[in-house]
């Protein structure tokens, strides 16, 4: 798929399924997030790589944040969200200390390298989503995950392949969304 086709047409996919992500795609996929737009080449970005059992024991780090609050019904919800893909992609930020670069573009450097996965996924064939909510920022989840006191965990992407209707491209019909500035 061409690079501008694939910029136009990715949409988020919810409904992923196996086989398995390959090597090679996996391989690519993380290219393309190292190439992401880094003031100062920092590299505030990294990635861990989630996919077979890994996945059984991810949704054990989930059903532990609510093991002493919830019903079994939901400790079992918790416990299978990570299998609804073959491949979660845990992005992580560690922001540091420059002179030039502040705080936030680094976040924004891993937001940008996490877009770059999901439209290297896309032009792969592959779906892809970009899962947050209070899992990604729960102290337990990051601490199971083996980050540091100083790192975010941005969230969850989850690769696989596509089941299923995919959402048609909303397009942009707010004129707002951009217009010519004059000073």
């Amino acid at each position: 798929m061409d690079a501008i086709e694939a910029l136009l047409s990715r949409v988020s996919v919810p409904v992923l399924g196996g086989p398995e992500i390959t090597s090679e795609q996996k391989e690519i996929l993380m290219r393309a997030a190292a190439r992401a737009a880094d003031h100062a080449w920092l590299r505030p970005s990294r990635y861990l790589l989630v996919e077979g059992e890994g996945l059984a024991a991810l949704g054990d780090v989930f059903a532990a944040t609510e093991e002493h609050m919830a019903n079994s019904a939901r400790l079992e919800r918790l416990r299978s969200m990570p299998k609804r893909a073959p491949l979660i992609i845990v992005a992580v930020c560690k922001p540091g200390e420059h002179p030039k670069v502040p705080e936030i573009e680094q976040h924004l450097s891993t937001g940008a390298s996490v877009q770059n996965i999901l439209n290297a996924a896309w032009a792969l064939g592959l779906g892809a989503i970009w899962r947050t909510g209070e899992l990604a920022y729960h102290a337990e989840v990051k601490h199971a995950l083996g980050l540091s006191e100083d790192e975010l965990l941005l969230g969850f992407i989850y690769v696989g392949h596509i089941q299923g209707a995919v959402k048609s491209v909303p397009g942009v019909s707010d004129p707002s969304f951009w217009q010519a500035w004059e000073g």
